[in-house]
């Protein structure tokens, strides 16, 4: 496994995470924020750029692992997040079910290391480039890959280029994608635009909590933004500090993002994918969900009594058991 670097998860174990029989280069990395739950693993993959990016990894438990071959699962956040967010739940519960996780920090964000000289994260070819680096290099099987609101735009992406003809040459292949609350292929202009002439004082809310961070100094700002009104306020403290330490630059350059959009059509998508939106996300609206989901000719599904942050929300097991009921169609 070239290019790995395996860190001291937290708590110590003895036993470590070995993803492959290559040799890996392991060096021991700085406390991070994020204390990593029992049999998860954080791993460095060193990019071709020479920078590393973190991955929380959690394979099945001993005796599940054996039962049936379920693909691995890669998981991509959106802006202000990081690897953390599916490391709270969603591993655990997929790991639980016999499926090997990982789950990335772009750069820039979460442990991952910052790029120099540079006024944001990357571009979007350059997120899909190293997703695609990490999935060639440290996963032994096709994966399903899992994104969360830009997140699920680098998906889209992924597949864009995949699907047009790179993907034997460039890009390795999929098992499936889930989109979550994904921002659509035209970008988030729609939505910014909806919110305007619609709902007024949502778009400033929504200005304020994310282009000006005001999410980050605001708990009732950032329970709106991305959690349930049913949420412990004391959780939603916690992820709000772990969401404002975790996004060193930007995600993107919006305009030069905005510039390359739409994402490229596919011609013949083979590629199952799952589309799936929240009624109660107050960045991503039901009309942005249908977007996507008309682009790839799928049904959308909605979960109800969900907020944007699905993986963290109170009602969080709505939208695993949904992508594990999708997962079963697949296999």
């Amino acid at each position: 496994m070239a290019a790995l670097l395996l860190a001291v998860p937290f708590p110590i174990q003895s036993n470590v995470v070995q993803l492959s029989s290559r040799k890996a280069k392991m060096s021991l990395s700085v406390a991070a924020v994020y204390e990593l739950k029992e049999g998860q693993s954080r791993v460095f993959h060193r990019l071709p750029s020479g920078l590393r990016m973190e991955a929380i990894v959690q394979k099945p438990p001993p005796g599940v692992e054996g039962l049936g071959s379920p693909p691995p699962l890669v998981f991509v956040h959106g802006s202000f997040h990081a690897a953390w967010c599916w490391a709270e739940h969603w591993l655990p519960f997929f790991s639980g079910s016999g499926h090997h996780c990982f789950a990335l920090s772009l750069l820039a964000q979460g442990e991952s290391d910052v790029p120099e000289g540079s006024s944001s994260a990357g571009t979007l070819q350059m997120h899909v480039d190293n997703v695609a680096d990490f999935i060639r290099k440290e996963v032994n099987l096709p994966p399903v890959l899992i994104g969360h609101s830009f997140g699920g735009l680098i998906v889209q992406s992924y597949l864009s280029r995949m699907e047009n003809g790179e993907g034997e040459d460039f890009l390795p292949l999929l098992a499936g994608a889930v989109l979550v609350c994904s921002v659509p292929p035209s970008g988030n202009s729609g939505l910014v635009w909806r919110y305007l002439f619609t709902k007024p004082i949502a778009a400033v809310k929504v200005t304020l909590s994310l282009a000006a961070k005001a999410f980050a100094n605001s708990l009732p700002l950032c329970k709106e933004t991305f959690f349930s009104s049913t949420m412990d306020d004391h959780q939603v403290l916690r992820y709000q500090r772990l969401m404002k330490d975790s996004s060193k630059l930007p995600l993107f350059d919006l305009k030069k993002l905005n510039a390359s959009l739409p994402v490229p059509s596919i011609p013949k998508n083979s590629v199952k994918l799952l589309v799936m939106g929240a009624s109660d996300d107050f960045i991503v609206d039901l009309e942005g969900l249908h977007e996507t989901a008309k682009f790839y000719d799928v049904q959308p599904v909605c979960l109800e009594g969900v907020a944007h942050d699905v993986m963290l929300d109170s009602n969080w097991q709505k939208g695993a058991e949904t992508i594990t009921s999708w997962l079963k169609i697949l296999s």
